[in-house]
């Protein structure tokens, strides 16, 4: 028995009526309930079956439908109670029960130690039934060994899980950041570059009213420094503007390689010795960052390949991951990707079969048809 959500634990997010109905599934389970039953065919044993069942069933529901922890710890321990007392007159019903303790231990905590001790004690309960009601010793040694073997795959599989949600959050968290600290640069700059200045654009020019009356001299020479300073404020923001932009293809794959590196993504790069027309690189560079930034969001990958090259007709650039693929559409940032590159002449191909493979093609002389 194992979670299909994605996130570690019952922790349900606001739409998991999927998540919930699929977990149903798992009571197929409970097809052991009916052994010893079917085997003493008494009509008080399957009076007991049906009560028994109906608060297992109605025990398991409210389980995977809870979202308090104490709501799931409470049905895990009426789980556990219930099998306990259950198990001398249907030893199998009994142990399953205990199985399934220890299979939902661990996506209904976060906690490590609880966990292990939960799928500890249910295998050590499960023994013991067995034991104290005189069972086969294949029988209760069987039925406890599948107990710690479900319960411990599972808690494996819930913290490779967890790992995953946290790393994700890291990834956001991270891309947060760089946003919140590329806008305070943005902020910082234009403060420097046009406080300073237009406020002593407004000092002379209420200099230059003043004076227009009685030295208009002196007004036409401050005139003069106002349009200096515009002047000169306009090359500045010109400047500061250059700064956002690319700074060059090598240099974005240099930051493409720290980013992949920070998230885990090892990046295989071979694009020496390229040499491209401005307009080019530009673009190419913008392709490169909003590739990198859909293999941190969406891939999920491990590994990824960059490859820049070019010949007498074209440059082409090429990124590949081995995350999951799939893409159905296409996103704002694909459409400003493919906006880009048809502008200039080019094409840009992304195939989503197994993994992500992207590629960008612009002709040479792209600078001029653009």
């Amino acid at each position: 028995m194992t979670d299909s959500t994605r996130q570690p634990g019952l922790n349900l997010p606001e739409k998991a009526g999927r998540w919930q109905t699929w977990n149903l599934v798992w009571l197929i389970y409970s097809v052991f309930f009916i052994i010893s039953p079917l085997q003493s065919a008494s009509r008080r044993g399957w009076l007991v079956f049906a009560g028994v069942y109906a608060c297992f069933v109605g025990i398991y529901v409210t389980l995977i439908w809870a979202r308090q922890r104490r709501t799931r710890f409470l049905m895990l321990s009426a789980m556990a109670l219930l099998g306990a007392i259950y198990y001398p007159m249907n030893p199998s019903a009994g142990a399953t029960m205990f199985i399934y303790v220890a299979a939902l231990m661990p996506f209904a905590t976060r906690s490590f130690s609880l966990a292990v001790g939960t799928i500890i004690a249910a295998a050590l309960a499960s023994a013991l039934e067995g034991v104290l009601t005189h069972q086969n010793a294949w029988t209760w040694g069987s039925l406890s060994f599948l107990a710690a073997c479900i319960g411990t795959g599972n808690l494996i599989q819930a913290l490779r899980r967890g790992a995953t949600e946290r790393l994700l959050r890291a990834q956001e968290e991270i891309e947060h950041l760089a946003k919140v600290a590329e806008r305070e640069r943005i902020a910082r700059d234009l403060h420097d570059v046009l406080g300073h200045t237009l406020s002593v654009v407004v000092l002379k020019s209420e200099l230059a009213g003043k004076l227009l009356g009685s030295d208009a001299e002196r007004a036409r020479r401050e005139i003069g420094e106002v349009e200096q300073i515009a002047r000169k404020a306009l090359a500045e923001v010109r400047e500061a503007i250059r700064g956002y932009r690319a700074d060059g293809l090598l240099a974005e794959i240099a930051r493409a390689r720290r980013t992949l590196d920070a998230a885990g993504v090892s990046l295989d790069c071979q694009a020496g010795g390229v040499r491209l027309e401005p307009v080019q690189e530009s673009v190419l560079s913008l392709v490169l960052r909003e590739a990198v930034t859909n293999i941190l969001r969406h891939a999920g990958a491990t590994s990824c390949r960059l490859e820049v090259a070019t010949d007498d007709s074209a440059t082409v650039l090429r990124v590949e991951d081995n995350g999951r693929g799939a893409i159905e559409r296409e996103g704002n940032g694909i459409r400003g990707m493919r906006e880009r590159v048809e502008a200039l002449g080019g094409r840009l191909e992304i195939e989503s079969r197994q993994g992500t493979r992207l590629t960008a093609e612009i002709p040479h002389g792209a600078a001029a048809r653009a």
